[in-house]
């Protein structure tokens, strides 16, 4: 049993790792847009704030996705395994072709369908889920009020400048907020990941004393769970990805370092923001 978990584990920070090849890319795209930085040192950037966000909140998402969505009694090693094989599948496919996707929507339904498939309807909490699923519609709509508000601030802020002007002083801006988006982005994905492997954990008694930092369900995720997952969603930002990031930098829109960092910062604040109450959403 416990080389099968140990390979689950394995599964699930392979999962992290594709996620960070396919969405961590989201966070930089519109840097490489603007032309603040170049491919290489955007994807580091990237990188770097993926794995920095385990050391400044707190495991609310983890904790919806390891005990929130499915019952106690349903989960098994064999069902993450199911999740995440499923999960993993779709996201490497639309990676493989190019496609931006929600790895959110991926794991969340992966881990949903195992759940059904074995204990039907009354294996999923339901009112966890349906929060989850209302803000995956929602979330998109937050972050483009926020961005819009943000524009709105910034254009009644800098209206008497030259856009030349305005677009040199943003450029450094928009740094600051590539950062913040890719801190949410490892914030929020990387606790999905965290999730599974504290479900997986807490679903065997033998195993349980390995999930938390004093060996109780309840107690704070352990700290090697917490790296492990922020080091694979950061080394999969910095090795792969390239497809993605051209697909959303240069196929997509042209932006200025201000649209750059207006758009980045609002969808920055609100994940982070979306984070802190517990709720796993599409980076």
């Amino acid at each position: 049993m416990t080389v099968y978990i140990i390979i689950i584990i394995v599964i699930a920070l392979l999962f992290d790792f594709s996620n960070g090849m396919n969405d961590a890319a989201n966070s930089i795209a519109t840097v490489v847009a603007t032309r603040v930085l170049p491919l290489r040192l955007a994807v580091l950037w990237a990188a770097f704030f993926n794995f920095i966000a385990a050391f400044f909140f707190e495991t609310h998402v983890a904790a919806t996705i390891g005990k929130g969505l499915v019952a106690k009694d349903v989960i098994d090693p064999h069902l993450v395994l199911a999740a995440l094989l499923a999960a993993i599948g779709w996201t490497l496919v639309c990676t493989r072709k190019g496609l931006p996707i929600s790895v959110s929507h991926a794991l969340i339904g992966s881990l949903a369908g195992a759940a059904l498939a074995k204990a039907g309807w009354a294996a999923l909490t339901w009112p966890t889920l349906g929060k989850v699923a209302a803000f995956i519609v929602l979330s998109p709509l937050i972050g483009l009020a926020a961005a819009s508000l943000i524009i709105f601030v910034l254009v009644w802020l800098c209206w008497d400048r030259a856009p030349r002007q305005v677009n040199r002083a943003f450029r450094f801006l928009q740094l600051i907020s590539a950062a913040v988006y890719s801190l949410s982005h490892g914030l929020n994905d990387a606790q999905k990941t965290m999730g599974i492997i504290l479900a997986l954990l807490l679903s065997v008694p033998s195993m349980q004393r390995y999930a938390t930092t004093d060996g109780t369900p309840d107690g704070h995720l352990a700290w090697w769970i917490i790296l492990s997952c922020h080091a694979a969603i950061a080394l999969g930002t910095y090795v792969g990805g390239w497809k993605v990031i051209h697909t959303l930098g240069h196929r997509v829109t042209r932006l200025q370092p201000f649209d750059g960092f207006a758009a980045e910062t609002g969808g920055g604040v609100t994940i982070i923001a979306l984070s802190t109450l517990g709720i796993p959403v599409s980076t």
